[in-house]
């Protein structure tokens, strides 16, 4: 399993726009997100499809599958019970 590629990433830009919006995270490159100083959130693609590692417990990865739109609002909902609230609608 390998990080996404950008071409992926382009695929799975309506999840990143949802994630930008939390404000405890930091994309400090496309598709990579931190909270604080610490790696939370990052995708990967396989041929199973597009997944993502994110420390739900805050310590550990969590691998997510996320190729589909219900479980990319699964993800965002996980996010949001580890996080509060996103800015915005």
């Amino acid at each position: 399993m390998r990080h996404a590629t950008p071409a992926a990433l382009d695929g799975l830009e309506p999840l990143l726009a949802k994630l930008r919006r939390f404000p405890a995270l930091r994309e400090k490159k496309r598709g990579t997100f931190y909270r604080g100083s610490q790696a939370f959130l990052h995708f990967h693609e396989d041929p199973a499809g597009m997944f993502a590692d994110v420390k739900l417990d805050g310590a550990e990865f969590t691998r997510c599958r996320v190729s589909t739109r219900g479980e990319q609002r699964a993800l965002v909902s996980a996010v949001r019970k580890r996080l509060g609230r996103p800015i915005g609608p």
